[in-house]
């Protein structure tokens, strides 16, 4: 099965944390759904026919389209791609642009499943992200689009400064009173050369607390798990049955082809992105050439792209896929690296797979590092 993501490379304005490729200019906005489309078909012998599974909309705000440009978009993709009776068609979105209006008319297209870039419900919190919208948007959404939409996902970010942890209980309880079946739920991080960080260079916004952070992670699982919630992967939560298909792929290392400008793909073998710059990757599709660079990953590569995805997962690290794949040095390496962890009840095995434990899942990229291997 194949995944196709799907790049939207606008907002409306900069989210203070976001070091994602966006403009906040639109006036490329017709010329880029054209070379979507375009590279979408130019792509289609690239993964050896296999049938389409999922096409998430990323971005950016991929809401900011219209119904006609989503739809000349998945046309592309039908006409170009064999694709399964049922995939997942996911739209991210931000609150202010799903109006009554808007959702009813997204409910004709054949997006399937939105995800809403909720963050916060608290005002203070949206105000310090610089999120476009505002709290009673963010819930005039979710009471609107919960309506018409059975499968929902929203996301939430803990660990922002000066939110404390009852505040952050009240927004996974909001949160769950719209009776949402997934949620995504990430760390505020301080990324380089963002307003944030700049911001907390200056002393304007106090840092980002670790331990604060944690302590927020930890009572998200345990809420959401109360709630028949599972913690599938890292900063994913689904109940049975719509855990997200786009997500899953990812962690379980599927291939995916990633459209639009700054997109990553991924066959298994190598993975390229496209250059981080809208004029010119317009211009290259123009030429009919992919303005993309390419990556071959080693046999070392892919091991440790393996364990960083597995460790992530509900699935875990399989060893038996680690003496299959890649040899009966690789697994005694990764045990023996795992075994401080495993003293320290960070990681366990299970049936064959490799696991963190609750109390090692908020450090499970720093755990994942520690069992990597070097190339030489």
């Amino acid at each position: 099965m194949l995944g196709i993501y799907i790049h939207i490379p606008f907002c409306k304005q900069a989210c203070h944390y976001c070091d994602f490729h966006f403009s906040t200019s639109m006036k490329k906005k017709d010329e880029l759904v054209k070379a979507l489309a375009q590279e979408i078909a130019m792509r289609k012998t690239e993964m050896d026919s296999k049938p389409v599974e999922t096409i998430y909309f990323g971005g950016g705000t991929p809401s900011l389209l219209t119904n006609e440009e989503i739809e000349t978009i998945i046309a592309a993709v039908y006409n170009n791609y064999s694709v399964v009776a049922d995939p997942e068609i996911t739209l991210e979105a931000n609150p202010d642009d799903l109006t009554p209006t808007r959702i009813l008319e997204l409910k004709v297209t054949p997006i399937n499943r939105l995800s809403i870039g909720i963050q916060s419900f608290f005002e203070a919190d949206l105000k310090l992200m610089n999120r476009a919208h505002n709290a009673q948007e963010a819930i005039d959404s979710l009471t609107f689009a919960t309506q018409h939409f059975d499968n929902i996902s929203l996301d939430l970010i803990y660990g922002v400064p000066g939110a404390s942890n009852a505040q952050w209980e009240a927004n996974i309880e909001q949160a769950l009173a719209f009776g949402v079946n997934h949620i995504s739920s990430y760390a505020l991080t301080v990324e380089p050369k963002t307003a944030l960080a700049n911001f907390i260079k200056k002393g304007v916004i106090e840092n980002v607390d670790d331990d604060m952070a944690q302590q927020q992670f930890f009572i998200l699982i345990d809420k959401l798990e109360t709630e028949g919630f599972v913690h599938y992967e890292l900063s994913n939560f689904g109940k049975p049955g719509y855990f997200s298909r786009n997500n899953s792929a990812y962690w379980q290392g599927k291939s995916y082809i990633g459209i639009g400008p700054s997109a990553h793909s991924f066959n298994g073998e190598q993975r390229s992105w496209n250059i981080k710059n809208n004029t010119k990757y317009i211009a290259a599709i123009a030429e009919n050439r992919l303005p993309q660079e390419i990556e071959v990953l080693s046999t070392t590569d892919k091991y440790n792209e393996y364990v960083m995805t597995g460790l992530r997962t509900t699935w875990g690290v399989s060893l038996e896929k680690i003496r299959t794949d890649f040899g009966s040095d690789f697994e005694s390496y990764l045990l023996k690296q795992s075994e401080k962890h495993i003293k320290e009840q960070l990681l366990y095995i299970e049936n064959e797979k490799l696991k963190v434990t609750k109390k090692g899942k908020f450090l499970s990229d720093g755990i994942a590092s520690d069992l990597f291997k070097i190339n030489v």
